[in-house]
């Protein structure tokens, strides 16, 4: 499977897969090479990424239906300007048929009328199926048609921008974010301009507001008409009932249309409550990604200053006194004597940590607090550290921290990442345990944060107080051996390649074969048959 389609533009989604396990076994189902399931290395949502701009502002001819959300999450209003060219385009009221193959079948009788005459038509359809079906019709019909989508993707704008031609008809997936401009053909204006065909009603009025557009721009003449079925989804939930019910009393057949401007507001009205819920639901996925935005502000803040330094030993020095106060606070316990103090796993943790073998005397241990333990544990550590920078270049050191640093904040930022997700799948469920599911992703995103700084912190200098930087030297030997070592394996593997092939050889008879008919060699003076062939 090389490439996902998205069901409602068309287009290849290059680089997407399925999560949970849902595009693996696709691939088992295609018997194509499963691979591993993408993990996020970065996340930011198109909100948060715009709201990082001082200055927000934009123009669109469909943004009208969406001036709340624009106004709730960007706090920008809405102008309406008025058309540079009175438009004059005919919307019709939308069409409606009891069942699906009614409308399919009042479709292809509509383009055959209009190309009768000549009329480009621009069919828009809210998936894929529906385009490869109504081209299907067409062809039936031999009606020459262009069907844009996926298939078509290089000729996509070609497509397009001829769809304003005479007798040019043009099946399209949903027009958002083609910019191409469909400009009139010789002829076009005295037959009505471009008509456009909606074969259904979007969930969203901004997409199907985008398709009328291509019809009608700059005082162009045009036309639109919207077919829909009880069948649609949009009807189907929202008030296709009392619809049915109507027509039913009216006594209508299954190839009569109901067409009145009543039923189209019913239909906008049902738009408005669908991307009301739409809107609802990025806005929830909003909240939670603030959470992740605070975080991610953070980790970019901290980078940004680590790669503009070149010397951070400060903020190295830092996360040492940090760890120091963290271990003593550990094992200095103010209830018990100083000199009962688990100096033995305090002796480990030192080790561990700062490379340091901090055992004090008996003498040394008593009358300790935590302030004068951490004191002393700085100067040790302090002293080791300064032991490792005279080893080591100034300059060296200077940039195995910057490195150091960078790589764990990188790599724990991505398993924070992978965590967080993870979180996000199965917060919802706290719900039916009486708990606010936001309030529970606040505060567990908190604690696996500090915890993964925590990490940070106790890595970056562990990792610091135990590397080895070599000379050429050094290096050199290291390769010399490894370069041995890998010709004895290669000898080893020869030698038991060749033992192997040996022992598959067929075994060969050593003495010369004796016929059973033939005098037995023992001088017995019998057949071998009868004497030693017998045994």
């Amino acid at each position: 499977m090389k490439w996902l389609l998205d069901e409602f533009t068309g287009r290849t989604m290059e680089g997407r897969r399925y999560s949970d396990g849902l595009h693996q076994a696709l691939e088992a189902k295609e018997h194509v090479k499963i691979k591993k399931e993408n993990q996020t290395l970065a996340s930011i949502t198109f909100q948060n990424y715009f709201r990082m701009y001082g200055k927000l502002g934009g123009m669109t001819g469909t943004a009208d239906t969406e001036a709340p959300e624009f106004k709730k999450i960007y706090d920008l209003d809405v102008v309406v300007m008025p058309t540079h060219n009175t438009m004059i385009r005919n919307d019709y009221a939308d069409v409606i048929y009891k069942n699906q193959v009614a409308k399919y079948r009042a479709i292809v009788q509509e383009i055959k009328e209009l190309h009768a005459n000549k009329q480009p038509i621009l069919v828009g359809t809210i998936s894929i199926d529906v385009s490869e079906k109504i081209s299907k019709m067409l062809q039936k019909e031999k009606i020459a048609h262009d069907v844009l989508n996926a298939k078509q993707h290089d000729r996509e704008a070609d497509i397009v921008a001829e769809a304003g031609q005479i007798g040019r008809v043009t099946i399209a997936t949903n027009m958002a974010g083609r910019g191409t401009d469909v400009k009139l053909g010789p002829g076009v204006r005295e037959l009505g301009g471009l008509h456009i065909l909606g074969t259904g009603r979007h969930e969203s009025r901004r997409i199907d507001n985008q398709l009328r557009g291509r019809s009608g721009r700059q005082g162009d003449p045009g036309s639109s008409r919207f077919y829909l079925s009880l069948e649609d989804d949009l009807l189907r939930i929202f008030g296709s009932g009392r619809i049915a019910g109507v027509m039913d009393k009216l006594g209508m057949e299954e190839d009569e249309p109901i067409e009145h401007s009543m039923i189209s507001k019913a239909i906008e009205n049902a738009q408005r409550k669908v991307e009301g819920h739409n809107f609802d639901i990025r806005k929830h996925l909003l909240e939670y990604d603030d959470v992740m935005n605070k975080q991610r502000e953070i980790i970019y803040k901290q980078r940004c200053e680590v790669l503009e330094s070149d010397n951070i030993k400060s903020i190295i020095e830092d996360m040492i006194t940090e760890l120091v106060e963290l271990l003593v606070n550990e094992f200095a316990i103010q209830k018990i004597p100083s000199e009962d103090w688990e100096w033995e796993s305090l002796r480990e943790r030192c080790r561990e940590l700062f490379n340091v073998d901090y055992f004090p005397v008996e003498e040394d241990r008593k009358d300790l607090d935590a302030e004068l333990l951490s004191k002393k544990i700085n100067e040790a550590v302090e002293l080791e550290y300064q032991k490792r920078e005279a080893k080591i270049e100034s300059g060296q050191m200077r940039h195995l921290e910057r490195l150091i640093l960078l790589q764990l904040v990188d790599n724990l930022w991505k398993e924070h990442l992978l965590n967080m997700d993870h979180l996000k799948e199965g917060i919802g469920l706290r719900g039916y345990g009486q708990k606010n599911p936001l309030n529970e992703y606040k505060k567990e995103g908190f604690e696996l944060f500090m915890s993964m700084i925590d990490s940070v912190k106790e890595q970056t200098v562990r990792t610091l107080m135990h590397v080895q930087v070599m000379g050429d030297d050094e290096i050199a030997q290291m390769e010399e051996e490894r370069r041995r070592q890998k010709e004895k394996e290669l000898e080893m593997s020869r030698r038991a390649n060749a033992a192997e092939l040996e022992s598959r050889q067929p075994l060969k008879r050593q003495e010369v074969k004796i016929g059973r008919n033939q005098p037995c060699p023992c001088g017995s003076g019998k057949k071998y048959k009868k004497c030693c062939g017998k045994i």
